[in-house]
């Protein structure tokens, strides 16, 4: 199963995979050398695991499937806290050729059940923190037929995955796969409704390692990461599991939610080199009276994505660090980042340039490719694009065109190549039949000093007239008016772009991932009779 390094010194590069591949037996494989080296820490209750151990406990936890009956091709639904026994779990069912099913870990019994009965899992491996979430549905699924307990010795009429790896040997007997076969689920977040099992297939774990990891962070094996993204999101994963594994680095995981203090007891007790966040996140960091001064960190790269990046968050956070904010774009459909800015190449307010090896166009509502400067959706190809969205044949021909997928989000570019965030293509206004951007009125309004975060939607004036509104969440101790934030956009942009209504809230309605919910704003303000359609 050797394959070839991709190659950065040609345009595109590329990573040669063979037919017969297995994504886990890659990863542990390229780290044979490097047994006694730790893989992975959970920082809250000091657990390590080395690559040694990684790969002995993986390969036992595969046997102890074979064991159970789970055959190749069976679904398992994987609801962990990211803990040490997370890329046990993930490697183990991929080296049997079992498919895991990463679970957003957040979610409600409902939206459990949804992804039990949408996906036929037969297993399930689960926290012992989150089983309360599941035990309504046990034994209503036609399909589970086995629940393994992660994070406890004992769990009692149920297996523990600790008992299940003991119970077996370490043989590798790794499960004969191909490159372009299933590997493992995503279900996408649902910032815009019903979250999709998005099917992803052995090689796009390694092809996103090669072509972002390697060819725009240059992570090596000396780096210590930490990705506030859980493992569950397509972020997180290549962050915090497939980016360090794929050289030897170390990666520090975090169960819980990181709040300003937990990720900064991270970066100064662990000393990443390399933080990947989100930009509420980085908001609610610079905004902590707590944070840490640069001497304090040993950071020499950081990463956004989830959604654009406000201009003002990343040259504040540069100014108090020293460090860039590479802002991107990915997709749970593309896996990872596609769009990127570069070390010492960054343009704060733009998502950078095509990461090499993928092509980028943007195509307007006619079908024909957008000239400089003009709106349109970015449609993207490259070597990670997901099979298809399970059980939604309409959805997947929609957004799989061919070799191009279609992202949802409106874009525009410059001459000089960079990406500019124009909102996603169902958030786009016309005023006065004029495309405005959402992002950009954000965009705007987050330049005031008090504005923690914002989120804009269209809304209808009284004569059915759609309008920006916006949701407006203020600096703790810090106050600002309606009528003051409405004037301090209009000195920035074009009068018909300014925010008719203001409302403040005190949180804005997210994913676990961090992404705003615009929809919930739009459906909110439609039952309230305030939204035009």
């Amino acid at each position: 199963m050797k394959l070839s390094r991709a190659d950065h010194s040609v345009n595109p590069p590329r990573v040669d995979i063979p037919r017969e591949y297995n994504a886990a037996y890659d990863l542990l494989e390229r780290n044979a050398g490097r047994s006694g080296k730790v893989a992975f820490i959970d920082a809250v209750s000091g657990a390590t695991l080395s690559y040694g151990e990684l790969t002995e406990q993986s390969h036992r936890f595969a046997n102890a499937l074979r064991a159970q009956g789970f055959a190749p091709e069976s679904r398992v639904l994987l609801a962990v806290l990211d803990t040490v026994e997370w890329p046990v779990a993930f490697l183990g069912c991929i080296l049997a050729g079992v498919v895991p099913i990463a679970a957003n870990t957040l979610l409600t019994t409902p939206d459990f059940e949804f992804m039990l009965r949408d996906s036929r899992a037969q297993g399930l491996i689960v926290s012992k923190a989150l089983l309360p979430a599941f035990e309504p549905l046990l034994g209503r699924i036609p399909t589970l037929r086995s629940v393994i307990v992660a994070g406890a010795e004992d769990a009692a009429p149920h297996a523990t995955l600790a008992q299940m790896a003991r119970a077996q040997t370490a043989t590798q007997n790794v499960a004969p796969t191909c490159a372009d076969e299933a590997c493992f689920w995503l279900y996408s977040s649902g910032s815009t409704g019903t979250p999709k099992g998005t099917v992803h297939l052995h090689s796009h774990l390694i092809q996103t390692a090669e072509l972002y990891g390697r060819g725009v962070l240059g992570i090596q094996e000396s780096d210590v990461v930490y990705s506030a993204a859980k493992l569950f999101f397509a972020y997180g994963l290549g962050n915090g599991l497939t980016f360090p594994m794929s050289v030897g680095a170390t990666a520090v995981l975090l169960p819980a939610r990181p709040t300003p203090a937990d990720v900064f007891g991270i970066l100064k007790k662990h000393q990443p080199t390399i933080f990947y966040g989100v930009p509420t996140l980085y908001a609610a960091l610079l905004a902590d009276p707590a944070r840490p001064q640069k001497p304090e960190l040993k950071l020499r790269v950081c990463t956004s994505a989830g959604e654009a990046l406000p201009a003002e968050i990343g040259k504040k956070w540069t100014a108090h660090y020293g460090c860039e904010i590479l802002d991107g774009i990915g997709s749970t459909e593309m896996l990872h980042i596609f769009l990127s800015n570069r070390p010492g190449e960054v343009r704060y307010g733009s998502t950078g340039k095509a990461v090499p090896g993928y092509e980028l166009r943007i195509v307007g509502d006619d079908g024909s490719e957008c000239g400089t400067g003009e709106i349109g959706e970015l449609q993207i190809k490259g070597p990670s694009s997901a099979l298809m969205y399970w059980n939604s044949r309409a959805k997947t021909k929609s957004t799989f065109a061919g070799e191009w997928t279609r992202s949802g989000d409106k874009y525009t570019m410059d001459a000089d190549g960079y990406y500019t965030y124009s909102g996603r293509t169902d958030d786009m206004l016309k005023v006065g039949g004029i495309y405005v951007s959402p992002f950009e009125v954000e965009a705007s309004l987050m330049t005031h000093p008090s504005v923690l975060e914002v989120a804009v939607i269209g809304a209808a004036d009284a004569d059915q007239l759609v309008k920006p509104k916006a949701f407006v969440v203020l600096k703790p101790g810090q106050a600002a008016s309606a009528d003051e934030l409405k004037a301090h956009v209009k000195q920035q942009l074009a009068p018909y772009k300014y925010p008719r209504w203001i409302e403040f809230v005190t949180e804005l309605p997210k994913t676990a991932t961090g992404k705003i919910q615009r929809f919930k704003l739009r459906q909110a303000a439609v039952q309230a009779g305030k939204l035009a359609g």
